[in-house]
């Protein structure tokens, strides 16, 4: 069972001009998402614990995504 929702996923694809959008693109999207958010969350855990924080800020998610390239 996946963590993020399908709903939303299905209205941002809509947003992003698709007119219908199936299931199966629907859970194909909620896949990458997730996959991203994993990597870029265990890069700015590595960058937070380097700093010596517990908490991941915002700015850890910025470089993050920097440093990977997302």
């Amino acid at each position: 069972m996946s963590e993020i929702s399908k709903a939303p996923i299905a209205r941002l694809l809509s947003q992003a001009g698709g007119e219908r959008i199936s299931a199966e693109a629907v859970d194909e999207m909620v896949k990458y998402t997730e996959d991203y958010v994993m990597k870029v969350g265990s890069e700015a855990s590595k960058l937070c614990v380097h700093a010596g924080r517990k908490t991941i800020k915002a700015d850890d998610i910025k470089l993050a995504v920097e440093r990977l390239k997302l």
